[in-house]
């Protein structure tokens, strides 16, 4: 039965995603194969992604989709097609990402559903070292040809699970039960995004099928843009301002349309106009406070440190972007449109959370205890890293996030000390130290204190309790 129709291609080719030697693009244009008119069980229909060759030349889908309902999904509904990419960016000993399959398996055919056309479904049988990630619909009991799919290498995919009823013949009167499912990828780790390109899982009856099952989901790495740091502040009189050093762009991850929510867009139009997003992280240092200590003791100075983080910004940027900072979040888009489900999780050093995930959502301040040496100036700094989200553009999506890292703390101190003996620099380090969970020895603020130890230069101690 062919019911094909026809619509406008996109204006533009989106840049692929490329991993390895395996490239990753989308399309909106399908081929009707059946659909289910005729039949009594619930509306539904069968869909072959079919890149256009202009647009998209070379790439295979990965499977059928399927759909309830029997409307035409041209320019509504998006998959994920692949393409065989350089050999030479795949590491040594691989080979390509991407193979025909061996064979099909027959998994299910509509036969005494009383459907005005036939239909067969058909798992691929790939080759060794390679999976299949979706089925294949024949409009007959034939087999799909073996350019109808590719099967991709195993090491480019995640094993993933059956999530929600997406159809089945339920009601159809057909020789044998079946119904279809949605994949759904795991948790994905620090730094990865593992997604589902839109095929689907058929189990023979109406139960949801449980695990082992042959379910995969494609995985890429966030791409990530490293950049030095912004100088430490050095201090060259008894100005502590003036010591501030430039904030500058640190490190940039770069995002696919279908792990970003824009309260502006669709997820289509996101695809179109937007497929790429640049989360930017620019740090810069702080003053936390100075102090000049005129005696010839040592004297120990207090500040207390404020943190930019809080709860409510972390829930308010999640809630505009679908991203959540430091934490795993799932696919963004809840709208039917799309079949791309993921699972993403940005990296530990381009959120600040190597150490406490949690800092996050801590906003008390710390208390900053510096040891300021004899006749001399001090002052003390902390990173802030402030972060936002932009479109292809340029443009920001709404939404802000700032992180004050306290294990960044800088101490700086003027006239600067020569580099000290080698017995002394140990001496200096066993005095700084950071105390995340325990109160500080009350020092006293107004008399100054002798320091029993040789060195002539400052120290510091934090307390990053409330």
């Amino acid at each position: 039965m062919d019911t094909q129709t026809h619509l406008i291609s996109p204006t533009r080719q989106m840049e692929p995603i490329a991993v390895e030697n395996l490239l990753i693009n989308f399309t909106t244009e399908f081929h009707r194969i059946w659909d289910n008119t005729g039949s009594k069980s619930k509306p539904g229909s069968f869909w072959r992604p079919t890149p256009a060759p202009d647009l998209l030349p070379g790439y295979f889908p990965l499977g059928d989709l399927v759909i309830s309902g029997r409307d035409n999904i041209n320019e509504k509904r998006v998959m994920a097609v692949v393409r065989e990419g350089d050999l030479q960016n795949a590491e040594a000993g691989k080979g390509p990402a991407l193979s025909r399959p061996n064979d099909y398996q027959w998994v299910w055919s509509d036969t005494g559903s009383r459907a005005n056309g036939d239909c067969s479904i058909w798992r691929p049988i790939p080759p060794e070292g390679y999976v299949a990630l979706g089925l294949v619909c024949s409009n007959d009991s034939s087999k799909p040809s073996f350019n109808a799919v590719r099967c991709v290498r195993a090491d480019l995919v995640v094993a993933s699970s059956a999530s929600t009823l997406i159809w089945s013949d339920k009601g159809s009167g057909a020789d044998r039960d079946f119904s279809t499912w949605t994949v759904s990828p795991p948790s994905a780790p620090a730094g990865e995004i593992y997604f589902a390109p839109g095929t689907f899982i058929g189990a023979n009856g109406y139960s949801k099928p449980a695990a082992p099952i042959t379910a995969y989901a494609l995985r890429m790495p966030i791409p990530l843009q490293v950049q030095t740091p912004p100088a430490a502040p050095v201090l060259t009189g008894h100005d502590a301002s003036a010591a501030l050093t430039p904030s500058r762009i640190t490190q940039v991850v770069r995002l696919p349309w279908f792990a970003v929510s824009d309260p502006l867009m669709p997820s289509l139009v996101q695809l179109k106009t937007s497929p790429f997003y640049r989360l930017e992280r620019t740090d810069h240092y702080l003053l936390v406070g100075e102090g000049r200590n005129s005696s010839d003791m040592h004297r120990p100075f207090r500040w207390r440190a404020s943190r930019a983080q809080s709860f409510e910004m972390v829930r308010t940027f999640t809630r505009n972007t679908g991203l959540d900072i430091g934490n795993q979040w799932p696919s963004a888009m809840s709208a039917p449109q799309s079949a791309i489900t993921c699972s993403a999780r940005l990296g530990d050093s381009f959120c600040n959370t190597g150490s406490a995930p949690y800092e996050w959502v801590n906003s008390s301040e710390a208390e900053v205890i510096a040891l300021v040496g004899k006749n001399r100036f001090a002052a003390v700094y902390l990173m802030q890293s402030d972060y936002r989200l932009l479109r292809e553009d340029g443009s920001q999506v709404e939404g802000r996030l700032s992180f004050t890292d306290m294990d960044s703390l800088h101490l700086a101190d003027y006239p600067a000390e020569l580099e000290p003996a080698k017995d002394t620099k140990k001496e200096l380090e066993k005095q700084t130290a950071v105390a995340p969970e325990q109160e500080p020895e009350k020092l006293p603020a107004a008399e100054p204190k002798a320091d029993p130890q040789p060195t002539t230069g400052s120290a510091i101690v934090t307390d990053t309790a409330p």
